[in-house]
């Protein structure tokens, strides 16, 4: 695995350590729980720090107030302080984008009102019509449907490659290409790619590398820090994490997120506050709930792996996985999910499914509770079984994201819906 920063050691009781001369940066989980609240001078903490014991802050609430308003008072005579829930500015939104702004490493983040819609705004301040998009074949199929369904009657043209071939993305620019995208875990095979020939090719052709990094959340990795520009997510997943909000996260350069912010207003695609203060909530737990959904879905994908009813495992944290090696080097997690392909195909994937108890069959993923889903219903059901199988993802093939649950209780509940 990456390596994270060894703590910084623990001075003896009797050598009280010295005031540092500069603060020590945040750790992840402080950043979770604090990154982006006010001071008491209204100055947002730029490492998510708290400023010290002030009499205002000694009577802030330790949880954000919710607050729902759609407008605010603003001064007379002036557009300047204008606060309205389109514009994604008001209380809940602004800290949780500041928030997020620090997790990833960003200059700036939107939160919007779900992941497509984040994806959908930030190819509109991308692209314009006669532009030309290079993607990886290997995406979520609603983002498919947005770029071959919406955006290419707009005069948006999109080429799709092999992502794992640099030669195909180096051939399939254009003069008119304004953009590389990819998807890191992809999903549903769990495949990973690497963000390093791909910055160093978007650098070359001056042009943008967007990667929807839902799967891996800023847990596991941190595109900007490997060259990516755009970060997009899905927070209705890991960053919010318990199954009960529908939001998503833009995250980039402040000038671009400011267009984006523009494509937001005008195709209404702001959160509501009640979105904006459960995210919050969500990200306070964000370090601790990853790290136990990696640490289940290792020994999920284990058992799985010696199991006989599974044709095949996928999950980047076994040596069987294709990218195995890319994910120890450059992940700091392999995620919280994994893949399976039933012996007997769809009729087994079916049986196995009803069968479960304490595993759900819903869709989505990312939450504490441990959900498994058959993508041929789901996010690629507009695609043929045989085009499915052409990228990895044949009849009887079932995606479980796993959750928070003990973790053998998830193995007893496989082991009696395989029986």
């Amino acid at each position: 695995m990456a390596s994270r920063p060894a703590a910084p050691a623990v001075p003896a009781a009797s050598a009280p350590p010295a005031a540092p001369s500069t603060p020590r940066p945040a750790g992840l989980s402080t950043l979770a729980l604090h990154g982006g609240r006010t001071g008491a001078a209204g100055h947002a903490d730029s490492d998510g720090a708290t400023t010290g014991a002030t009499p205002d802050l000694l009577r802030a609430p330790v949880v954000s107030p919710l607050v729902q308003s759609v407008t605010f008072a603003q001064p007379v005579g002036t557009g300047d302080g204008l606060l309205y829930t389109r514009y994604a500015n008001t209380p809940n939104a602004e800290i949780v984008q500041r928030r997020l702004a620090l997790l990833e490493g960003a200059e700036a983040a939107l939160v919007l009102a779900s992941g497509m819609g984040a994806t959908s705004c930030a190819m509109l301040a991308l692209l314009r019509p006669g532009d030309h998009l290079v993607s990886s074949a290997w995406i979520y199929g609603g983002t498919q449907k947005l770029l071959t369904e919406e955006l290419a009657p707009l005069g948006i043209a999109t080429t799709f490659v092999e992502p794992t071939q640099s030669r195909e993305w180096r051939r399939a620019i254009r003069p008119n290409t304004r953009a590389l995208f990819i998807e890191s875990p992809v999903n549903p095979t769990t495949r990973v790619l690497d963000l390093r020939p791909l910055s160093q090719l978007a650098a070359e052709a001056g042009i943008a590398l967007v990667i929807d990094s839902t799967f891996a959340s800023p847990v596991n990795f941190r595109p900007i820090a490997h060259g990516a520009d755009v970060v997009i997510h899905s927070a209705t997943k890991y960053l919010n994490g318990h199954h009960d909000v529908l939001c998503g996260v833009v995250l980039g350069s402040t000038a671009f997120v400011e267009e984006v912010r523009r494509k937001m207003m005008v195709w209404g695609q702001a959160p509501d506050p009640f979105a904006c203060w459960l995210l919050e909530r969500g990200l306070k737990t964000l370090d601790v709930r990853v790290r136990r959904q990696n640490e289940n879905a290792l020994a999920l994908a284990r058992w799985c792996e010696a199991h006989p009813a599974f044709a095949r495992v996928h999950y980047p944290g076994l040596a069987s996985h294709p990218d195995h090696a890319l994910a120890t080097a450059t992940l700091d997690g392999y995620g919280g999910i994994l893949a399976v392909e039933l012996v007997g195909g769809g009729a087994a994937a079916d049986r196995m499914l009803r069968r479960l108890r304490v595993i759900t069959h819903a869709t989505s993923l990312g939450g504490v509770d441990t959900l498994a889903c058959e993508p041929r219903y789901t996010s690629h059901a507009h695609l043929t079984s045989e085009a499915r199988a052409a990228i990895g993802i044949p009849d009887g093939f079932v995606r479980l994201s796993i959750g928070i649950e003990t973790v053998e209780d998830l193995v007893a509940d496989l082991a009696q819906a395989l029986d």
